[in-house]
């Protein structure tokens, strides 16, 4: 009788080990504040333009290639500055992001989960963005 009362003591105790979805595959995708396990466009650009401050250490609104520190190639610096003043605005900053965004999207879905960001355009995509 006393082992009964054990056993049915034991099983009324609250034990849950499930873990949704969701929160686990946001743990596993930055910059991904509405924690739904994705970046879209606007979350992307949103940690650029918050990079791109980071970046602009003389605070004119302009990053020039030695600002940006490795965030971007030589090539993508000199395709993303189309007025050719040897600096990157935030707005063309962001274009690049943009562009980065697009290639690291391959099924065109307008979201990045955490195997598109690992793969060689998402993880350049995370370049830009921190």
């Amino acid at each position: 009788m006393i082992i009964g009362l054990g056993l049915c003591a034991f099983a009324a105790l609250p034990v849950s080990f499930t873990v949704s979805a969701p929160a686990f595959a946001a743990a596993s995708v930055p910059f991904d504040p509405d924690k739904d396990g994705t970046i879209d466009l606007q979350e992307a650009k949103d940690a650029a333009a918050a990079e791109f401050g980071k970046l602009d250490v003389d605070h004119d609104g302009t990053i020039d290639f030695k600002e940006a520190k490795g965030h971007v190639t030589k090539k993508e610096f000199k395709a993303g500055d189309p007025d050719k003043d040897k600096t990157l605005s935030k707005d063309e900053y962001l274009a690049i992001v943009e562009k980065a965004f697009k290639e690291a999207d391959p099924d065109a879905d307008g979201t990045l989960e955490a195997k598109e960001l690992k793969t060689k355009a998402g993880k350049r995509l995370l370049k830009l963005l921190k």
